[in-house]
């Protein structure tokens, strides 16, 4: 609906009425945990449920184009691993079978999805709690088992052994898993040939993350299925530094998969076995793939076409957006473009001739497209949304605010950042004469990972109030290939400090928002980025830490294995921790805080928030701390998330706002503000 200035109302930036709630917010926070097609066709996708604490559900889609999608999950199972912590790759579909690892007890399940009556039948035995995971795996029919990736807690919680196992499908009883693969710290991507005949694996050891330094393996199978011969086809040349990943045998038997040598960003290659080399694809300057912070993701896929060719169906990210490609299966190919409504891609599925892209853009949220394309697969023909986030979010659409891309300087000569600015969108009101809106600054966590400019409706419950947002992909940042990500070695709490605070005062300069009103928040390292912006800047004015790192050694101290040694490459020494964690400078905050913790978190533990809290308020500043019994590293029930941006707006807006908000929200006590 068109309205003109005439009939706006005029009401200060930050008191604005909108319609995006917080619990059309908190609604709309489903989340996808993969995708796969079954025997039939159809679509297979997990998705989390806030309105179910959280719960993660299989959801398969009618056979009936008119039809409902239909649960696949029995209200007492949950599908999600605890591997890594982080999870990811819960299920695979192989046929009409689902494979998936159950939340409660962690065991491995084998379910049918077209007998809905037959129970999920379990597949590895059942330990004293939930202290063995599985991910990532895959079907091998040639033995009649399942391979996967297992984490074994049941001896040390903090340094469980990670190992490729084999889970049997054919036997009466439940058996112990057999490994196939052990020795390194971590594994990842085990992938069968067409045959069955060889394996290809990713895996790393301490002190690197995946993306830092990686390795690419390929192992053979003996007749009584054990791998006999194995070599490093990737990552293992000292003077190549590289992070291979998502391996991928082509039916033809070749494999391809994604990495980042020579020119340093994820591209594709090509290993030719005869030779024991690798080759290039294709070449470009663009991320064909994302960080291994979860198991099972998928950024390409085999397509065969009509001149029985393999054709490779790819997703690439570059200056800020990504794209859907084709590429011939032969070296040297040319790379056409797919042109499909997303923006960003986050992975690609593809089963009985479908064509399944999993993204979002400025307008559409998180959702699941199906893509055809002619018969050449070079052009696209029809593009369907068959799953959303927020179904709903249509209805708001003249209240959304469309990010800009913006490139600012930084504190180094010659080197810019990135960030996506949302102006403040509401077509009822308009500000008052000469009224800067204030600005919300977000630091995306990881802090290995990126800030991806779609439409997310938590952003625009914000503008759609009257406030700017900015989303900061700070040096270190995901998405602009290995150098930029580079950035942020030993540097941790500074660059990426830096880069958010240039941001705010680049926005300022070119008046695009109040200097006095610059607020930032984030969660996990984007909490503790925030936390260390108002520590050692005077930049904002206040902020939000949602379950930061307010101490770098105890974070280290508590990590779960996956990330024990982030901070070796991150920041360095203990002293250096020290000296970067904002619990040890309470001295040098000075404005108001507000914290956000689940009490259940494993990866940044609750002491972390108590500690920050206490020192703060024993200082005299205004402090809030808000704890979730049941909640765990990042918000899953409606009902947290919706409270946490309510008291978020409201503080802000009582700290530092100047106005008062339109949404009736009771705000908890601010100590050291309220009496």
């Amino acid at each position: 609906m068109a309205t003109s200035n005439f009939n706006r109302t005029t009401a200060p930036y930050g008191s604005w009425k909108s319609p995006i709630t917080a619990d059309a917010v908190s609604g709309a926070s489903k989340m996808l945990g993969g995708t796969a097609v079954d025997g039939r066709g159809r679509l297979v996708w997990l998705e989390s449920r806030p309105t179910e604490g959280g719960r993660e559900v299989l959801v398969v889609e009618s056979e009936n184009p008119e039809g409902a999608a239909v649960d696949v999950t029995p209200k007492e199972f949950g599908v999600r691993t605890l591997a890594q912590e982080y999870g990811g790759g819960a299920f695979t579909v192989s046929g009409d079978l689902v494979f998936f690892a159950n939340y409660k007890d962690q065991r491995f399940y084998m379910q049918s999805l077209t007998a809905s009556d037959l129970p999920p039948i379990p597949l590895t035995p059942s330990y004293d709690g939930a202290l063995v995971s599985y991910a990532d795996g895959i079907l091998d029919p040639r033995f009649n088992r399942f391979i996967s990736v297992r984490e074994d807690r049941r001896e040390s919680s903090l340094n469980p052994p990670a190992t490729i196992v084999s889970i049997a499908l054919d036997s009466k009883h439940v058996q112990e898993p057999k490994v196939l693969v052990e020795g390194s710290d971590f594994y990842a991507f085990p992938r069968l040939d067409p045959k069955s005949e060889r394996i290809a694996w990713i895996q790393w050891s301490h002190p690197n993350m995946p993306w830092d330094k990686s390795e690419l393996w390929v192992g053979y199978i003996s007749e009584n299925g054990e791998i006999y011969k194995r070599m490093c086809v990737a990552g293992d040349d000292p003077l190549l530094v590289e992070s291979p990943t998502e391996p991928k045998w082509s039916p033809n038997s070749q494999l391809f998969f994604i990495t980042d040598r020579k020119n340093g960003f994820w591209n594709l290659h090509r290993w030719i076995e005869s030779e024991n080399k690798v080759v290039p694809v294709y070449s470009l300057d663009a991320e064909f793939t994302r960080p291994s912070w979860i198991f099972g993701f998928n950024s390409y896929e085999f397509v065969p076409s009509h001149n029985q060719r393999n054709k490779i169906i790819c997703s690439y990210r570059q200056q800020g957006r990504s794209y859907l490609g084709m590429i011939d299966d032969a070296q040297g190919s040319k790379l056409t473009l797919l042109h499909i409504p997303f923006t960003n891609i986050d992975n690609i599925t593809f089963g009985n001739d479908s064509l399944f892209v999993e993204g979002a853009s400025p307008v559409h949220p998180s959702s699941v497209a199906k893509v055809t394309l002619d018969d050449d697969k070079s052009k696209v023909v029809n593009f369907n949304i068959i799953w959303s986030s927020s179904p709903d979010s249509l209805k708001y659409s003249s209240y959304i605010s469309k990010p800009e891309l913006i490139e600012f300087p930084t504190e180094v000569p010659c080197q810019n950042a990135y960030a996506y600015f949302y102006q403040p969108t509401n077509p009822f009101y308009q500000p008052n004469q000469g009224e800067k809106p204030p600005l919300l600054l977000q630091s995306h966590g990881g802090p290995t990972y990126q800030a991806h400019g779609i439409l997310d409706l938590n952003i625009q419950y914000w503008t759609s109030r009257g406030w700017a947002f900015a989303d900061v992909n700070y040096g270190g940042s995901t998405g602009y290939g290995r150098k930029y990500r580079e950035r942020l070695l030993g540097q941790w709490g500074i660059v990426d400090v830096n880069d958010c605070c240039s941001c705010a005062k680049y926005l300022v300069n070119k008046g695009k928002v109040d200097g006095e009103r610059l607020c930032i928040t984030g969660c996990s390292a984007g909490g503790y980025t925030a936390l260390a912006a108002l520590a050692f800047r005077d930049t904002f004015k206040a902020g939000a830490s949602l379950f930061g790192i307010a101490d770098l050694n105890m974070l280290s101290e508590e990590s779960l294995k996956f990330e024990s040694h982030y901070n070796d490459n991150l920041v360095g020494t203990k002293k250096e921790c020290f000296e970067r964690s904002p619990i040890n400078h309470v001295d040098k905050f000075s404005c108001p805080i507000i914290l956000f913790q689940g009490l259940e978190d494993k990866i940044v533990q609750p002491e972390q928030a108590r500690k920050i809290y206490q020192a703060l308020k024993e200082k005299g500043l205004p402090v809030a701390l808000v704890e979730y019994e049941g909640e765990q590293h990042g918000f899953r029930k409606a009902e947290s998330i919706k409270f946490t941006l309510e008291q978020q707006m409201v503080f802000f807006a009582r700290l530092i706002g100047k106005f008062n908000v339109a949404d009736d929200i009771t705000p908890i006590k601010i100590d050291n503000f309220d009496t």
